[in-house]
């Protein structure tokens, strides 16, 4: 409360979508500042009002000036003229050094292809917190490495009861990761700022309840910047209920972003492309007459319908063989997978880049 006071009287405002942004408005533009526990990320259109901020909080609480942005919570930064990387390298290799794997063979895909995991397959570990240990490195690093989203949501199902095949699945992760540590997610520096999305929904995957497995990735321009694989909650009745369901939390999610979008300053262009490759659930957003099978899942209608209505997005249909979200949803052949991972904007980055700047509080 004492740090936001003082950061609003200095004439910040916090945004009410997410209340560790800060924004300032200034004649050459928004002065942007990020507040982790007692990490302080801050951006800015020059650097001498970058300097005075830190002049203010540094008389008001110490702070220790880092510099040039490298490492914030364990995300690299690093900058070229084209644009900026992001990644976790030192992340992963300390991964693969702790599980021991540094000489084992690299995998190509996160998991071997005709994969099912289940609750009960065989015996128990006998030490599962080192699986719970490893599937929580494994979360984190999903801030920078979408292409195992899919393999480690399916291995966080089993936190409570982990069994032999699980962390067999675990470790394959690993060896996949150690084919290329140094996948980085890059945001070039000059690019449209148009919102698009793709969503999918794999149908009552789950073998033990039946609930189906959606994803969705939301591109600002050319990049990548919010993706997402999760079980659903309740049990669809049909393909097109699934995939109805993905359509209402990748709109809330883009809702999100268009807010952030507008703190920022940046207005989002409407309406937003989303692309589907399920042509039911089209139809269903195209017709607002409810009947048997969709009578159920009225609340989730009126969502998608109204923002269909209000301009918001622009449903398309997608060809399957397009659509990159079967990346986190399915498990791929490793054609597949490496076609679909390169249109997702991962590179391996290159050594020698210089870097962006962070505080500590």
């Amino acid at each position: 409360m004492e740090f936001t006071s003082r950061l609003t009287s200095y004439g910040f405002r916090q945004s009410v979508h997410d209340h560790y942004l800060f924004i300032k408005d200034t004649p050459s533009g928004p002065l942007v500042l990020l507040v982790y526990v007692d990490d302080i990320l801050l951006t800015g259109p020059s650097i001498s009002t970058i300097q005075a901020v830190k002049t203010y909080l540094h008389n008001l609480f110490t702070i220790k000036y880092i510099g040039d942005a490298r490492y914030f919570l364990g995300l690299e930064i690093a900058r070229c003229s084209d644009g900026l990387y992001i990644s976790q390298t030192k992340y992963v290799i300390d991964i693969i050094r702790d599980i021991g794997l540094c000489k084992s063979r690299p995998a190509s895909t996160p998991f071997p292809q005709g994969l099912r995991l289940q609750s009960t397959s065989d015996d128990l570990l006998p030490r599962p917190d080192s699986y719970r240990l490893l599937v929580d490195r494994l979360l984190y690093l999903g801030f920078t490495r979408p292409d195992i989203s899919h393999s480690v949501q399916q291995l966080s199902q089993f936190l409570t009861h982990p069994c032999e095949s699980h962390w067999q699945a675990a470790l394959h992760v690993v060896r996949n990761l150690k084919s290329c540590p140094s996948k980085s997610l890059f945001f070039p520096s000059q690019s449209s700022l148009t919102l698009k999305a793709y969503c999918d929904a794999d149908w009552a995957t789950c073998p033990d309840s039946r609930r189906s497995l959606i994803g969705f990735c939301i591109f600002l321009g050319p990049a990548l910047i919010s993706w997402k694989t999760k079980k659903q909650c309740t049990v669809s009745r049909s393909t097109a209920e699934a995939e109805y369901r993905c359509l209402t939390v990748t709109i809330c999610e883009l809702r999100w972003i268009s807010y952030i979008l507008t703190d920022l300053g940046i207005s989002t262009s409407l309406p937003i492309d989303l692309f589907c490759d399920n042509k039911a659930a089209l139809h269903i957003l195209a017709n607002p007459v409810f009947h048997e099978r969709t009578k159920h899942i009225e609340k989730d209608c009126h969502l998608v319908h109204n923002a269909c209505k209000e301009g918001v997005i622009a449903p398309s249909f997608v060809r399957s063989s397009l659509q990159l979200v079967d990346l986190f949803t399915k498990v791929l052949p490793m054609s597949t997978f490496t076609s679909l991972l390169t249109k997702l904007g991962l590179f391996a980055i290159e050594p020698g880049l210089t870097c962006g700047g962070k505080l500590r509080v």
